[in-house]
């Protein structure tokens, strides 16, 4: 049996090496009276404990989980090292398990819920805890409630007031703008960010590398409003300088580089690569909550469709869709996106038909998209039956105008009209009041005149005459359609116009015919130009004379314009014809004359022609040649030898381009020079 007295010595000496933070030393004198006495609690629990200020949390788990005796009494241990080893879902099964809850479990519990994202319950415990204790952590506690309530906000979970936590620490300063973040009041945001760097710069222990450290956080959540306020470079420039200083931080890094790629969309593929592949490691899953791993999974999928990568595209769609099943539709709209992007259009659309039978929910976004892809067939028919299908949608303003349009560019007037009757009378039926049921039959009203059919026009403006009577645009849009079926009522419906006086009541008649055209103002100043005065007869003016007609009915004759004389050849005189050979090529001119042969190259002819003629050879050859005149022939036998007198020539009219200037004729030629060029 071991004495009293030494496992006493022992104990003191546990506690003297646990005061001095030696917890090796603690681990070996623990080992010591537990080899005395195997049932000493006190002994077992500051070896545990130990081992977790050692940051050991696999052996204090093994031991805690190996002794059956103590195990059972260190649930907060053992919940705690589950806890650092990620093992959140039995850290929460074990605390769960807690009978009597103290403060330092409850706090624990409220750091597994928030991991877990149970943020509602998180909430409610955080707040308890602020009511019914108080002591030296208050202040972490309202940080931790302030970080519970901006995630309710950012992440769409809850609507929650402004608590009004007091900013009295940067940590606290910086959770409330994250808060406002998530109600996109961007400008409050931005406000708070900047005091919480100010609040964080005034501590003046930090070394110039932690104050960096600690301003990364603040620097990501500037660039991200930024970012949303669609100032990129900016952005860009704030996620540049935070990646610089490398943060040790891995779901900061893990956010930036996410928030680069977007940035960079479909340019820079190289550079969103390398940052995506530390956005989606395996080392940052338990620094991340399920949206941000979320929408990094799906900002790699479109990495991989910009990035003409259509395998891994379509597979990590599949997998997201298995990891998110709440949200699978969004990963099938990215594939349908890459069929598009590779001509698989047959594809696509099938898998959107699929899609809109699946998710009755996503009926908007598939009808849109299959009206779209249709249209880049060319198939206009298919197109609007897909915007047909969108239920009460399709009747609002915008979907009636595209089919409208695409109807008409068919030139398919009855479907069009179709689809505006359909409209008018969904809107009188569910919301008869509303400006855009009047403006619609108004429009259709238009239509219907412009293409002939007055019954219909005639339905729809009597709707508009009940419930604007003295609408006098109304009332001549439905004279002139009972005009064309029933003239009858002409008469009657025209008794509810306005008298003249009063619809040109306000009008000022002068102004409008000076403004009427850009002649107004000119016949006007010629008419009070020509007014006589008093007494004198009116002279008759030139634009009095100018008119035809009698009465009031003028017309202006068309000005007859002068014509323009041509413009005459250069070096021509007045008064002299122009050559007719002006426009012919120069060699088919009659006073053309050939260059002549230069003498020195006359000897290049000789070896030419046939060899070994004698002279009387050469004499047939002369006579059988057609080229050569008569003159040049050698006579024959018997024949008088007459030449023909030679013709006087015709002095040709020189023309103007062959007209020398006087100043050239007086010119003499430099010794040397060459002549003057044509």
């Amino acid at each position: 049996m071991a004495q009293p007295n030494n496992i006493n010595t022992l104990y003191s000496e546990l506690n003297r090496f646990g005061q001095k933070e030696e917890y090796d030393k603690a681990i070996k004198t623990a080992n010591k009276i537990l080899h005395i006495s195997p049932h000493e609690f006190e002994a077992f629990s500051c070896k545990i404990v130990s081992h977790i200020l050692c940051d050991r949390f696999v052996d204090a788990l093994a031991l805690i989980n190996k002794d059956k005796h103590h195990g059972g009494n260190l649930k907060f241990e053992k919940a705690y090292c589950e806890y650092r080893l990620n093992r959140t879902e039995q850290a929460l099964a074990t605390l769960r398990s807690v009978t009597n809850h103290t403060t330092r479990s409850k706090e624990l519990l409220g750091q597994v819920l928030y991991r877990l994202e149970e943020y509602e319950e998180c909430y409610n415990l955080y707040r308890d805890l602020i009511k019914n204790s108080q002591d030296d952590f208050d202040g972490e506690r309202e940080t931790n409630l302030a970080a519970v309530i901006a995630s309710l906000q950012l992440w769409g979970v809850k609507d929650v007031d402004d608590p009004g936590l007091e900013e009295n620490t940067y940590e606290v300063c910086y959770n409330n703008a994250c808060y406002h973040i998530g109600r996109e009041d961007f400008a409050t945001a931005m406000a708070k960010l900047k005091s919480a760097e100010e609040m964080l710069r005034a501590d003046s222990d930090m070394t110039e590398e932690e104050l960096d450290e600690e301003l990364a956080i603040i620097r990501v959540q500037r660039g991200y409003i930024l970012q949303m306020q669609s100032k990129h470079d900016e952005a860009s420039h704030l996620y540049n300088q935070v990646l610089k200083i490398k943060p040790s931080d891995l779901g900061l890094v893990a956010v930036v580089s996410n928030n680069v790629v977007t940035v960079n969309k479909d340019q820079n593929i190289f550079d969103s690569k390398k940052k995506m592949k530390a956005a989606s490691a395996d080392t940052v899953k338990h620094k991340t909550v399920s949206a941000q791993r979320k929408n990094i999974r799906y900002n790699q999928c479109l990495l991989h469709m910009y990035s003409n990568q259509a395998d891994q595209c379509h597979n990590l769609a599949k997998q997201i869709a298995t990891e998110f099943p709440k949200d699978s539709n969004s990963p099938q709209l990215i594939c349908v996106a890459q069929f598009a992007r590779d001509k698989k259009l047959d594809k696509a659309i099938s898998l959107l038909k699929e899609l809109s039978k699946s998710s009755p929910g996503m009926l908007m976004k598939t009808q849109l998209i299959l009206a779209q892809l249709y249209l880049s067939q060319g198939n206009v028919s298919l197109a609007c039956d897909a915007l047909k299908n969108l239920g009460e949608r399709a009747h609002a303003a915008g979907i009636v105008s595209m089919l409208v349009n695409l109807y008409l560019s068919q030139e398919d007037t009855d479907s069009a009209s179709a689809v505006l009757i359909s409209a008018v009378n969904w809107y009188k039926k569910n919301q008869p009041n509303s400006e855009i049921a009047l403006l619609l039959t108004k429009i259709n009203a238009e239509f219907q005149l412009k293409y002939g059919k007055a019954e219909e026009a005639v339905k729809m403006l009597e709707d508009m005459y009940k419930a604007n009577p003295g609408d006098p645009l109304v009332v001549a849009q439905l004279i002139s359609s009972y005009a064309k079926i029933n003239s009858s009522k002409v008469k009657q419906i025209g008794k509810d116009l306005p008298p003249v006086r009063e619809i040109i009541k306000g009008v000022d008649v002068d102004a409008l015919e000076s403004s009427f055209s850009t002649l107004g103002p000119k016949y006007m100043k010629k008419q009070q130009q020509a007014q006589p005065s008093k007494g004198e007869t009116s002279p008759k003016s030139p634009v009095t004379d100018s008119k035809e007609g009698t009465g009031d009915n003028l017309t202006l004759k068309k000005k007859q314009r002068k014509k323009k004389k041509g413009k005459l050849p250069k070096n021509c005189t007045p008064g002299v014809g122009i050559d007719p050979e002006r426009w012919l090529p120069r060699k088919e001119r009659s006073d053309f004359r050939a260059k002549r042969k230069d003498k020195r190259n006359k000897d290049k002819d000789i070896g030419k022609g046939t060899q070994g003629l004698t002279a009387a050879t050469q004499a047939i050859a002369d006579s059988l040649d057609a080229s050569k005149s008569s003159s040049q022939q050698s006579p024959r036998a018997g024949s008088s030898s007459t030449t023909s007198p030679q013709a006087t020539p015709v002095p040709t009219q020189v023309g103007p381009r062959q007209q020398k200037p006087a100043q050239a004729a007086s010119k003499k030629k430099k010794k040397g020079g060459k002549g003057n060029r044509w």
